[in-house]
């Protein structure tokens, strides 16, 4: 089992903790890792992307001219495609990109992930996340004496409301309970802060 140091807001030494070996210790999945990432990705775009067809375009519906005897080509509306500011024809509409994807796929992309991590040394320890306020700046403080670079995920399950509120106007900072976590978070932080608790929950949680 991957044995990891604890340590505390000071960057102290307090202990140590095991780590279950099918969760800390798997083979990393690349194949895995990008699946999950992409069904994240999808699950977040908007889908708002959307043309007009020639249903919804301002203008008039009146034939423009008698169907016969002009000489030119019959035409029904000037809200039709073929004409300049008339309707678009398979355009885009208002749609959702998100998919399911396998509980089994997930969770191994989480145990890549985070396997992938620690082998990286960006998974520090915490043995608590207790907080004097609920100020930015002594949180702040924490991230600095932990030397942690701009682009941290803190994983905490207890809803301490003094770290929700200090974490919250950190930039570059996700703040995430261990059940919300997702391989594109783990993926996209350069520093993963787990609180002792938390570990714990996913050793137990994804082995």
């Amino acid at each position: 089992m991957p044995t990891v140091d604890v340590i505390d807001l000071n960057n102290n030494k307090v202990g140590s903790v095991e780590l279950s070996e099918a969760v800390f210790g798997a083979e990393v999945n690349q194949a895995l890792l990008y699946e999950a990432v992409r069904n994240y990705l999808a699950g977040i775009r908007r889908g708002t992307a959307k043309t007009k067809t020639r249903h919804e375009v301002a203008g008039s519906g009146k034939k423009l001219w008698k169907q016969k005897g002009t000489g030119r080509a019959r035409m029904g509306s000037i809200r039709s495609p073929l004409w300049r500011h008339g309707g678009t024809t398979h355009g885009p509409q208002p749609r959702d990109y998100s998919y399911s994807l396998p509980k089994k796929m997930l969770v191994g992309a989480l145990r890549s992930a985070l396997t992938a991590k620690l082998n990286d040394g960006a998974v520090k320890i915490v043995s608590t996340f207790s907080l004097a306020d609920h100020k930015t700046k002594t949180f702040a403080g924490a991230l600095k004496r932990l030397e942690s670079p701009n682009k941290v995920l803190v994983i905490d399950n207890t809803g301490d409301r003094n770290l929700s509120l200090g974490a919250r106007n950190v930039a570059g900072l996700t703040l995430l309970n261990s059940h919300d976590v997702n391989p594109y978070h783990l993926l996209d932080a350069k520093q993963i802060l787990i609180s002792e608790a938390a570990a714990k929950r996913l050793s137990e949680g994804l082995a």
